[in-house]
Order: structure tokens, then C-alpha cells, then sequence
């Protein structure tokens, strides 16, 4: 699609309202019966979780109209507006403060390039760290200028304080004013047979956003992150690309949220030439460092020094939060996550198309989520059930990490939750991925539910990739909420798996956070109508229940929810 503007009318757009289908029995309510028929009016969605709701919803959010959703754009604003008014035409109520909008404040930081500079220096000469090709910085700070003077330099491993895996990699360690270098991934990567962590499974502290959180808590002035392509799981190229230009995060009063005053990554071959400099053998320390008894190592003789020049402009967006009020139980609440928003409009040639529309990432997701609230509305639960559309997920989680900082319901009240983010078009599968298999008792309803539709659970193929810390689900799992992230596998059953992964391969290379990501009505929707029914059997299967799933025993998150449950 090409872009052809934006139809004022499209901002203010409200569906007729309908009135919800009859309710049900809800101790017997099970999935509404799928329907894959393709027609459909726009006024009117059924009470089944059908193909014809699900193409009217997805290709509606993933329109040009739309502008590819960015937050705070015309395009994003008349998108979330968008939702808010399915919510409100299929009988959520609204569930934030009697809107169906929860503010979400936005600060976009862009630093000036031209007069910012980040630089190491090895007995006081400066080594000529070019950004982008040798090294990315930014930082967090709501401040217009930032310095970092002459800050001494000490490889910390892999910058984890993990007492529950008995590790504590800045133990003994002041580093108030200095510059910590550190370790993508964690110590499980490394040594994936030891026992450590979670072996090859990325545990949360191998995310970079834990790193830097973990680094100013410990009073760190400047972070370095060392990027190797394997255990990052994506090339020099998504750091350089992703980490430029303008960054947004939540809006913070300045000197409010704690965070070292620069974090940055730097190539490979720039930390072996550092750690060259300062007489440290890099293989040798960065094995050591994935062993217990790790000691953090001064780098000596370098420092970090840098000048950072930043213009901020706050932001405001939203998340859409709609309510089905539970018959039995409703201060109790399962909670349904997908992000509404995509990266919105490039500046391309003349002629070429600049509208990202994220049509799979993350139209699919939203629409899931609107379809299983109107078919819980259909069949009430006896808990209440939450459906939460959420911004900017595509800059960091952002909204959901407000959320999760500013829940509408206590978490101790919050029984577990669901995130829905990007479902292929696939024909039907055998199987269901499961991303962080092993983490929480959900996948044991889960495993139940894909039993009835002849399907069986399995786990991530590359979970050293961390993908389970990578969508919004995570804004809630630090909380201690147990949070299941699914989807429809690669096993399907007109193709098996070569065909499977291959859809998986195609979306990645060709369309993944790209203009070509656009719906279509050559699209399989079988896959689609069928993970959603799945999804909406496991949360129904929560709603009438009394139980309250936790974390298997040694997740890292285990110790909030026990905290929860006995509050």
C-alpha cells in the first residue's frame, strides 16, 4: 500500500452500536463455536470467534488510514480510538476510571550527534569511538546535557545480582562513579550443561534492559554492553539501527527513575581491543566470568568520557483497557495483553511505500484480544476479565511497563494473564510454542486446552534468544503475575513443520518491522480462528476456576507471587 493520507473522518470514528448476543450458562460456557465464513457488515461481530471478525478487525487496524499506528500520531490516536469504540459497541465496560483510556505520558529524547561525544581513553588518549560503527550511547536522563568524566572502567561478567540462583556478580564491588562493562545474555548460555541459571534459556537478568537497570542500582555513572551476535541473538545492525535517533521511555520528572548517566554497546572487536589495552585476556575472562566465584576485574589504564546534548518533548498516548465484569468473583481478574501500536511512517523515495502497517505485529493481536472479549461477554465469567490493549510496545514496552508500574487491578487480585503479539497466518497447526516454557503453572491449563483440539505443547526453539522478555506479558511477570506467551507452532497439518518454518523464515526476512507487513485476503486464517479459540478456552478455564497459578518452583519470579498470594 502506498500512503494517501489521512482521512480526517477516520479520528473520530465510531462503529453503530449493537447489542452483546444472549449471555450463557457460565458454569458450562465453553468457546463460542469457530465460524470460518467470510462475510461480513461492518456494524455488526458475532459471539463466536470467527474468520470473518478477525479479517474485518485485522485489516481495519492494519489500513493505511491508520498510518501504521505510531503512538501519538494522528494515526496512532485515531487507531487506539478505534479500539476503545469496539469495546464499547460489543459491552466492555470501560476499565480505567469510567474511560476506556489509561493516560500513558511519553518522553522522546533525541541527541544531537553533531554536539554530543562518547569516548574511551587508555592512559588518557582518546581511542577514536565512532558512533554507530564502533559504538551506540544515549541516555536516559530527563536532562538536557549529560557528562560522564574520566569514569574508570571494570568488567563486572555478565552484571547479575540473582540471589536466587546464588550469584552476585557485583559483590564486594563499589562502582559509584565508574563505568561497568558487561556481558550479553547470562551465565546459562555459556556454560549451557552446568546447572547454571536456566541453561540455555535466557533467564531475565541476560536482558539488556535488566543490565542497565541492575548497573544504575548499583550506582554505576556509564554502562557498556559488549555485543556479540550469538548470544544477543541479532546482529551489530538491530543495535546500531534500534538504539539511534529518537528514543522514547515513560515520562519521568527529572531526577525521578534511576539510571547511570550513559548506556551504551560497543562492537566485539572495540572490547578485545580494550581488553588488550589493559593486559586482561578476553576469552579467558568472559569464560571465567559464566562460573560461580567470578570476580569483577578493573580494566586499568581506560576511562570513558562523554558529552551528551539531548532535545526531550513529552508525549502523551494510551492504553485501552475494556472490562467483563465477573458474575461470581469479580474483584478477582484474568487479563488479556496485545499491543495496539506499530512503528508508523518512514521517509521513503518518491513512489515506494513508508507506511509500516504491522498487520501480523501486532493487528493480529489486538483483534484476538477484542474477539475474546466479545465472547466472554456472550458467556460471562465468574471472574472478571480484563482485555488491555497497550502503547508503544514497539519503544520499549513502554506501555505495559506503565501498567505494570500503575496496575488498574492489585496484583494480588490479578489471577494470571495472557499476551497475544503477532500470530502468522498459518494453516492449522499440531503443535503450540510455548516462549519461556517452564515458567509458570498456566502451561498446565495451557496443555489441557490444546488437548481438546488434538494439540500438544512444545517449547521455544531458540530460547537463548529470550523472546519470553521481549513482549508485554514481561511488564507484568516483573511483578510476579504469571503471564503465558503462546502461539500456533510450526507443525501444521497441511505442509508439517518444512512448511511451517518456512512461513516463519518468509515473515522474518521479508516482512518482520517492514512496509510488506500488510494483510491480505489470500491470508490462512484457519491457524488464526483456531489459537484464538485456544486462548480463549485457557483464560475461561481461569475466569471459572478458583485457582491461582504461580511460577514453578526456582523461577526467578516465584519469590513476588508467594509474596502476592499471602498478602
Amino acid at each position: 500500500m502506498k500512503h494517501t493520507g489521512f482521512p480526517a473522518a477516520l479520528v473520530a470514528l465510531t462503529i453503530a452500536a449493537c447489542s452483546p448476543a444472549s449471555e450463557t450458562d457460565t458454569e458450562t460456557a465453553a468457546a463460542p463455536a469457530a465460524d470460518t465464513g467470510t462475510s461480513h457488515t461492518e456494524s455488526m461481530t458475532s459471539a463466536a470467534i470467527s474468520e470473518a471478525d478477525l479479517r474485518h478487525r485485522i485489516s481495519t487496524l492494519a489500513d493505511d488510514s491508520f498510518e501504521g499506528r505510531a503512538p501519538a500520531t494522528p494515526g496512532g490516536i485515531a487507531a487506539s480510538q478505534w479500539i476503545a469504540d469496539e469495546m464499547a459497541r460489543i459491552g466492555l465496560e470501560p476499565g480505567y476510571e469510567g474511560s476506556y483510556f489509561q493516560p500513558v505520558s511519553l518522553l522522546a529524547v533525541t541527541l544531537d550527534a553533531e554536539q554530543s561525544s562518547f569516548d574511551i581513553a587508555f592512559n588518557g588518549e582518546p581511542l577514536g569511538f565512532n558512533m554507530s560503527e564502533d559504538v551506540v550511547y544515549w541516555s536516559k536522563l530527563n536532562s538536557s546535557d549529560i557528562s560522564l568524566d574520566a569514569s574508570e572502567l571494570v568488567f563486572v561478567g555478565y552484571g547479575v545480582v540473582a540471589p536466587e540462583y546464588g550469584w552476585n556478580d557485583y559483590e564486594g564491588l563499589d562502582v559509584e562513579g565508574r563505568t561497568v562493562v558487561m556481558l550479553v545474555n547470562d551465565p546459562g548460555y555459556a556454560n549451557p550443561d552446568s546447572g547454571l541459571f536456566n541453561g540455555n534459556a535466557m533467564t531475565y537478568y541476560g536482558r539488556w534492559t535488566y543490565k542497565y537497570e541492575e548497573a544504575a542500582r548499583q550506582g554505576a555513572a556509564g554502562v557498556i554492553l559488549i555485543h556479540q551476535t550469538a548470544p544477543a541473538s541479532y546482529g551489530w545492525n538491530v543495535v546500531s539501527g534500534s538504539w539511534s535517533g529518537t528514543q522514547l521511555d515513560l515520562a519521568r520528572e527529572p531526577g525521578e527513575g534511576t539510571f547511570a548517566n550513559v548506556e551504551s554497546w560497543i562492537t566485539e572487536p572495540r572490547a578485545r581491543e580494550l581488553f588488550d589495552l589493559a593486559g586482561l585476556d578476553f576469552d579467558a575472562l568472559t569464560a571465567a566470568a559464566a562460573e560461580p566465584g567470578f570476580e569483577a576485574v578493573p580494566m586499568t589504564g581506560l576511562t570513558a568520557s562523554g558529552y551528551l546534548v539531548n532535545s526531550a518533548e513529552t508525549l502523551d498516548s494510551r492504553n485501552v483497557v475494556g472490562v467483563v465484569p465477573g458474575t461470581a468473583r469479580p474483584d478477582e481478574y484474568v487479563l488479556y495483553t496485545a499491543h495496539w501500536d506499530h512503528i508508523g511512517i518512514r521517509d521513503v523515495p518518491a513512489g515506494e511505500d513508508g507506511i509500516y502497517n504491522g498487520a501480523v505485529d501486532n493487528a493480529t493481536g489486538t483483534a484476538a484480544i477484542l474477539e475474546i472479549g466479545e465472547a466472554f461477554v456472550a458467556n460471562p465469567p465468574e471472574r472478571s476479565v480484563m482485555i488491555l490493549a497497550v502503547t508503544a510496545e514497539e519503544s520499549g514496552l513502554l506501555g505495559s511497563a506503565y501498567y505494570g508500574e500503575n496496575p488498574i487491578v492489585p496484583y494480588g487480585q490479578t489471577v494470571g494473564g495472557i499476551n497475544i503479539d503477532a500470530i502468522l497466518p498459518s494453516g492449522r497447526s499440531r503443535d503450540v510454542v510455548v516462549v519461556g516454557h517452564g515458567a509458570s503453572e498456566l502451561e498446565d491449563v495451557l496443555t489441557e486446552a490444546a488437548a481438546e483440539q488434538d494439540r500438544y505443547i512444545v517449547p521455544d526453539p531458540n530460547p537463548e534468544a529470550g523472546y519470553f522478555y521481549r513482549s508485554d506479558h514481561i511488564s507484568l511477570a516483573k511483578q510476579g503475575v504469571p503471564m503465558l506467551y503462546a502461539d500456533g507452532g510450526f507443525d501444521l497439518r497441511d505442509g508439517g513443520r518444512e512448511a511451517g518454518e518456512a512461513m516463519g523464515e518468509d515473515y522474518r526476512a521479508n516482512r518482520y518491522h517492514g512496509p510488506a507487513d500488510e494483510y491480505s485476503e489470500d491470508w490462512n486464517m484457519e491457524g488464526m480462528v483456531e489459537d484464538t479459540t485456544l486462548f480463549f478456552n485457557v483464560g475461561s478455564r481461569l475466569a471459572n476456576s478458583d485457582d491461582w497459578p504461580n511460577w514453578y518452583e526456582g523461577n526467578e519470579f516465584r519469590a513476588l507471587r508467594d509474596a502476592q498470594l499471602t498478602e
